[in-house]
């Protein structure tokens, strides 16, 4: 049977790989999805803390964090095609030209 560690170390390296995925990269599609897999690596904690407790809540909480992040990706994915209207490149230092 898998146990709540094993469970916190897949968080662990999704976590960590998104953290590596935003501070390495420059393209910010890329960025976005880092930032996507950090999300899901704390919905996989708040679910697995959730399991091993027997209580529902953290899964409620879970569908709660889902649809925000939902909102986050149309803004984001907004701005990204914002900018790939303007560049056909999107970087992070591309995100100035939007003041104008």
């Amino acid at each position: 049977m898998i146990s709540l560690n094993d469970y916190l170390l897949v968080s662990g390296l999704l976590l960590a790989l998104g953290m590596a995925g935003v501070v390495l990269r420059r393209n910010t599609l890329v960025i976005l999805m880092s930032l996507e897999m950090m999300l899901n690596a704390a919905n996989l904690a708040v679910v697995a803390f959730s399991r091993f407790n027997h209580h529902i809540e953290g899964q409620i909480l879970v569908f709660f964090i889902l649809a925000i992040a939902a909102a986050e990706v149309a803004v984001g994915l907004a701005i990204i095609v914002a900018l790939s209207r303007i560049r056909r490149w999107v970087g992070t230092n591309d995100v100035a030209t939007l003041k104008t």
